[in-house]
């Protein structure tokens, strides 16, 4: 039979087999094809029909009601946390309450459904507090941010439900505690009860020391309010018990992840804080050419991360501390580093079951979980003076421990001018870099530009900043061995305009022309995309030109080819009077008047918030005043308007 009589359907097929001429087509199954076919048959039948079905994961509680019900709890302290402070603050806050006959926790509103905060009057005697940290152009922090966006659009009853808020800021941003304050005034509005005034911890000063002086005034106001009585039972710092693990699967041991176990080995996207990308560092470069600083220059490859970023976004790294170091410490302690460790919540209802990923050793959590050069809190050293053996460092401790004149001097002395640090650690925290780079340009690349923290201390103490010297020993070698950095992008406010064609004013000394550097970039590459791009004026700031003119080059490049439309640069001390970014913006008041008032500029602030920050604030209050005609006040209040709309962006740290 031919192929151009009969195709092989089911009833030409039928045909061939009734035939006695038939012959089976080599096409056809064989036996042994047969029994393959059957065995995969088989394994796919036992493996949808009667294998071990995985138990499906835990439902997470997202009521903290049901949850304080179930535990016979009163107080919740939520808190808003980016670097551990509040977060700690909160769980201090939780165990005194039961100083004072009440049952607190500590909470992330991230975890919960925060809508729920109505139902809190359900529980007799229940008080919510805060402590909320701000950030940035007076931000909250990533994981208050639901809870931030939830306070502002509800209209929810709080009548019943009571109240006090901590808030954690610095004065020298702008914003000053804008999180807290704003926490504070809305539940206020919505008809809540606050049990005490709002506390306003400052960075700048001494974060503990407001804390201490608010907590020490709060707790006597609760006992008021609620008719409740101190029950003379001391609070202990002690969360958690040690477990140590003689017997254990190294493939379930940590080795530094910060969320996913073997993700470091496994990388799967997308990267954020919990899951963190190991970028090989393909260039680290010294940018000054003298002094006695170490200024640099570092790129990551970020090719096979699926990882987007834009012109002013951060790059949050995850350092790890000195290996050195960790080694003294377990000689100290008189402990084997290689040890497995548990540390497990003595508190069984709390959703952090610990303080940092466990299992792990000894040694994986002094170098990548634990901050070994954070220097001790005053309650730290209450609690230790209690396990101390000579009677003088006993009294030392408790004096530094106090609220008296005394034991600040003698706290702030001997612990913080000496960069002290101790064994009972806080977490180790990611560092935020202004990334230094254009994706338009470097698409697969993220830039860092950085100054080396080293320094000696008023008492002969030599302090290392961890992050940058663990940055600057990323050196690239020619054996083909690429060093890693941890890290994700945190999305950031501070943005080109929408439109090229606005002129923008950058204004950053030393390291804070980084964001600029890629807001550089970016606008020459609008330029060749063939768009119209408005002025573009830089004010840098550094030393002296032949030694810390950062970036001098590219600048200069830029400048030539048209793209810098402006390049002021001050150089503080190349002269006997020494001039700042804020002179150059005064001596060419006209024209950046011109360009704010009327050619609808943009103006970016980058780096020091303590100093700079504030005097350029000053110098663009009195163009304003000077060229504008307005007041002072007219003036303050002209660059208010234009930080609201988003004309006047800082990007600073103190």
């Amino acid at each position: 039979m031919s192929h151009a009589s009969c195709d092989l359907s089911d009833s030409c097929l039928e045909s061939q087999l009734l035939s006695d001429e038939y012959q089976p087509p080599e096409t056809l199954l064989g036996s042994l094809d047969i029994f393959v076919f059957s065995l995969i048959a088989g394994l796919l039948i036992y493996w949808f029909f009667f294998r071990k079905k995985p138990e499906p994961p835990p439902i997470r509680e997202t009521s903290f009601i049901e949850k304080m019900k179930k535990t016979n709890r009163n107080v919740v302290v939520f808190y808003g946390s980016q670097t551990g402070t509040a977060e700690e603050f909160a769980n201090r806050l939780a165990k005194d309450a039961h100083r004072y006959g009440m049952k607190g926790m500590a909470t992330d509103p991230e975890e919960y459904d925060m809508s729920e905060l109505s139902r809190l009057k359900e529980i007799p005697n229940s008080m919510a507090v805060f402590c909320m940290a701000t950030y940035g152009e007076g931000d909250p922090t990533d994981n208050a941010q639901e809870f931030y966006d939830w306070m502002q659009g509800t209209d929810d009853d709080l009548e019943g439900v009571n109240f006090a808020v901590f808030g954690l800021g610095n004065k020298t941003y702008e914003h000053f505690n804008a999180t807290g304050k704003y926490t504070d005034k809305r539940f206020a509005e919505l008809g809540g009860k606050r049990v005490f005034d709002l506390g306003l911890g400052d960075d700048d000063s001494n974060l503990e020391e407001d804390f201490i002086s608010w907590k020490e005034q709060f707790w006597p106001a609760v006992c008021e309010f609620f008719g409740v009585e101190a029950t003379g039972e001391e609070s202990s710092i002690r969360q958690f018990e040690l477990v140590v693990h003689n017997d254990i699967n190294m493939n379930q041991v940590y080795t530094g992840e910060m969320g996913r176990l073997k993700s470091f080995q496994t990388q799967k996207p997308p990267f954020d804080s919990k899951n963190l990308f190991l970028a090989p560092v393909t260039v680290n470069r010294k940018l000054n050419r003298g002094g006695n600083r170490h200024l640099m220059h570092i790129e990551l490859d970020v090719m096979d991360s699926k990882i987007r970023y834009d012109a002013g976004d951060h790059v949050a790294v995850y350092p790890t501390n000195d290996a050195a170091v960790v080694s003294r410490i377990g000689e100290r302690l008189g402990v084997d580093l290689d040890t497995v460790i548990s540390l497990k919540n003595l508190d069984e209802e709390s959703n952090k079951k610990h303080p940092f990923p466990c299992p792990s050793t000894y040694r994986t959590a002094l170098t990548h979980y634990l901050d070994i050069n954070n220097t001790p809190r005053k309650n730290v050293l209450y609690e230790l003076s209690q396990y101390t053996s000579d009677p003088q460092e006993q009294e030392n401790m408790r004096k530094m421990a106090s609220a008296s004149p005394e034991g600040k001097a003698l706290y702030q002395s001997w612990v913080l001018d000496s960069e002290r640090n101790i064994l009972l650690l806080p977490q180790l925290q990611a560092r935020y870099y202004s990334i230094a780079s254009s994706n338009k340009v470097h698409p697969t690349s993220i830039h860092i530009c950085a100054v080396v923290i080293e320094y000696t201390t008023k008492t002969g103490r030599v302090y290392k900043g961890v992050a940058t010297n663990w940055l600057k020993n990323k050196e690239v070698t020619e054996n083909g061995h690429k060093h890693t950095v941890p890290m994700y992008v945190r999305r950031s406010q501070f943005r080109l305009p929408f439109k090229p064609s606005n002129p923008v004013i950058m204004t950053g000394p030393g390291t804070g022309i980084a964001p600029f550097v890629g807001f550089i970039q970016e606008r020459a590459w609008q330029k060749e995309q063939g768009k119209d791009v408005g002025e573009t004026i830089l004010y840098f700031g550094c030393r002296h030109k032949n030694e810390d003119f950062l970036y001098q080059q590219e600048l200069e490049e830029f400048e030539r080819a048209g793209v810098l439309t402006q390049l002021n640069v001050a150089f503080s001390r190349d002269q006997e009077h020494k001039i700042y970014v804020q002179h150059l913006l005064k001596k060419n008041k006209e024209q950046l008047w011109k360009l704010i008032h009327s050619n609808n500029a943009h103006i970016y602030v980058c780096g020091d918030a303590r100093n700079m920050a504030r005097d350029v604030h000053t110098a663009f209050y009195e163009i304003a005043e000077e060229v504008g005609g307005l007041t002072h006040t007219q003036a303050v209040d002209y660059f208010k308007k234009l930080m609201t709309k988003g004309r006047y962006l800082q990007d600073v740290w103190s």
